[in-house]
């Protein structure tokens, strides 16, 4: 079990939360029974998941708290306009114009009562923040011109995601992570990239991106041959679509993968680009934050597909984050956790690994993850297992980081489930959730994703673990 230095419970919410509840009774709530010391508030945002209520509730029905009904959310930033933060920026006023919150600044509500409390506040930023698969997306973005910042794929066509590279984007987020630090009491910024690879998104069946006018510049600048690479995309692309639609391959679709790299390596060297990149953004807010105040803590919440693909694996080691974090939330959904794999091994499945079963395979990729769960025809419906699956990626977290940063296991809680049959959480999974954290060297839990889709009665399960290692 791990020393403890510093307490740190922290819980992820939305803004909804505050307006519904009222921010004293959600305070007094989060501190009185379930031990919370520290708030991470989504505080700009177009994803449902993040400021709004449930967005699973005609699968999981509504929680034990808050109000029982769909929210109109709109999204956008649920802070004051300040234009001189963003004058590098064409993209402006972005206030979220939902009802309850106009003219509201959420961080100044919040804080005040926060400080007298003893809590923590911890703004929480994810990218990408429009019109995410799964997340509630709002269903239009009012930012005048935002098309024009959009990735550009191999075949020329506009794609649905602001373009990383664009510096009009890039400054906005600088641009964003200032305006936090200078204008709030804010103890750090928690901040959330989960942006998908050009090979990330031809095995998921997409096109790769990017190819517009600022990646071909800068790919150009890093002596990236341009044309090779889109050649390279052009028949990965071919590749995958007709792995995917059953077509036959002499030597197997794994062997024909491996040939195609062989033949064009510029994809691979398109791949570390890319990953270099967005990296590179990471350690751009950490610089901002930290110049802003040297004193706030840069926390990375990092996603769950990069311990359940082996490439993701291989290209996010923990070691990296070192020099640009003061802490990692690694995001163990446990109960969700069984359909995530199954969703992510489901493409491996359809393209290189498609001359396997999942059920004689899964043996396999579980040793290669350095995992050890059940399997397949079972991880949908039973989740993995709060002991295993939580402390061994929390132990695995904390064995490479070697004590140079804590690490804050993301514990789900009523994460949104998408099929009837799949795993449902329970307070006994939250309990054991935490147990396996400290039993395993964590320093502190996170409870997510959103307080306003938890159940009580679950969040109970936390409360009693805590009191029994000492925590609170």
């Amino acid at each position: 079990m791990t020393t403890l230095k510093q307490k740190f419970v922290g819980m992820q919410i939305g803004p909804i939360s505050f307006v519904d509840e009222g921010v004293n009774n959600v305070l007094d709530t989060l501190q009185g029974r379930f031990g919370i010391d520290t708030l991470l508030i989504g505080t700009v945002s177009w994803l449902g998941l993040k400021i709004g209520r449930s967005i699973s509730w005609d699968i999981d029905g509504w929680p034990d708290h808050g109000v029982s009904e769909p929210a109109d959310v709109q999204g956008g930033s649920y802070l004051n306009y300040r234009p001189e933060y963003y004058t590098n920026t064409s993209i402006e006023n972005f206030r979220a114009p939902d009802i309850g919150m106009h003219g509201k600044d959420i961080l100044d509500m919040v804080i005040p009562g926060a400080r007298e409390r003893g809590m923590r506040v911890i703004p929480e930023l994810m990218e990408p923040l429009f019109k995410y698969s799964g997340h509630g997306s709002a269903q239009s973005v009012p930012i005048p011109n935002l098309p024009q910042y959009f990735e550009i794929d191999h075949l020329g066509r506009i794609s649905g995601e602001p373009c990383l590279e664009n510096p009009a984007y890039r400054a906005w987020w600088h641009s964003i992570i200032e305006d936090h630090c200078r204008n709030y009491d804010i103890d750090g910024i928690m901040w959330c990239n989960e942006r998908r690879s050009p090979l990330d998104r031809l095995i998921a069946g997409m096109a790769p991106t990017c190819y517009c006018k600022h990646c071909v510049q800068n790919m150009r600048q890093h002596n990236i041959d341009v044309e090779s690479t889109r050649l390279a995309c052009s028949n990965a692309y071919r590749y995958f679509q007709e792995a995917r639609a059953d077509t036959e391959f002499a030597d197997g679709a794994l062997i024909e993968f491996l040939r195609l790299l062989f033949e064009h390596p510029e994809l691979l060297l398109l791949e570390r680009y890319w990953v270099k990149r967005n990296k590179d953004l990471d350690r751009e807010l950490y610089g901002i934050t930290k110049w802003c105040d040297p004193k706030l803590e840069f926390g990375l919440n990092v996603w769950n597909r990069n311990h359940f693909s082996p490439i993701r694996k291989a290209q996010w080691p923990w070691k990296d984050v070192v020099d640009y974090a003061d802490w990692v939330k690694p995001i163990v959904y446990q109960h969700q956790s069984g359909q995530v794999y199954v969703k992510e091994m489901t493409d491996f499945h359809k393209s290189i690994l498609r001359d396997f079963t999942p059920e004689e395979f899964t043996p396999i990729m579980y040793k290669i993850l350095g995992i050890n769960e059940i399997g397949w025809d079972d991880l949908v419906s039973t989740g993995m297992d709060a002991t295993s699956y939580v402390g061994g990626q929390c132990k695995a977290t904390v064995d490479v980081l070697q004590g140079k940063l804590p690490v804050y296991m993301g514990i789900g809680v009523d994460a949104p489930r998408v099929v009837e049959d799949q795993a449902k959480c329970t307070p006994e999974i939250v309990y054991d959730s935490v147990l396996a954290t400290y039993n395993s060297g964590g320093a502190g839990v996170i409870f997510s994703p959103n307080y306003s889709s938890m159940n009580l009665k679950n969040l109970d399960g936390a409360a009693r673990a805590l009191k029994e290692i000492g925590v609170w």
